[in-house]
């Protein structure tokens, strides 16, 4: 019984000390999980706010384009628009800001197409844009996509089927 006496104090002191060693650990692991959490998060919010720049200036002048082309008399394609130029290199221009930042293949093909439709009826003679409706829904869901990947959008909110 001498021994227990004084090896049982000293045991349940290593079992305080392993236990105290093992619950420090544990949550220094939770905190670095949850750092880890916030770090991802604070990532993921900022590559929203830099895309919606991007894709609302892209917006801003596509809008411009398309006013422009409507605005210019019917079978006047061939007639260079001091307007019309500035704003497609400026187009193209916001397309490779979205190049650049969207996190998606679909995004990046998506703003393509509607900014090689737009530069085409700049050139073209035709001042009908509604065959650009088709490539601009597809850019604006590849863009919800992209923001908010795996959430699904609800009904109506697509501006046409794909």
């Amino acid at each position: 019984m001498g021994s227990w006496g004084t090896l049982g104090p000293a045991l349940l002191s290593l079992a305080g000390v392993a236990l105290g060693a093992g619950g420090s650990l544990f949550g220094q692991f939770l905190v670095s999980r949850m750092s880890a959490r916030q770090l991802e998060f604070q990532e993921s919010t900022a590559h929203r706010a830099e895309l919606k720049d991007a894709i609302l200036k892209f917006l801003s002048i596509a809008s411009q384009v398309e006013k422009a082309v409507l605005r210019r008399p019917s079978g006047d394609g061939a007639a260079v628009d001091p307007e019309l130029d500035p704003l497609v290199d400026d187009l193209w221009l916001a397309q490779a800001e979205i190049d650049l930042a969207a996190g998606s293949e679909p995004l990046r093909g998506a703003t393509y197409r509607y900014a090689a439709g737009l530069a085409e009826a700049a050139r073209g003679g035709t001042n009908d844009t509604s065959a650009l409706r088709g490539p601009q829904a597809r850019f604006m869901d590849a863009a919800y996509d992209d923001m908010w990947p795996g959430r699904r959008r609800a009904a109506g909110d697509s501006p046409a089927p794909r």
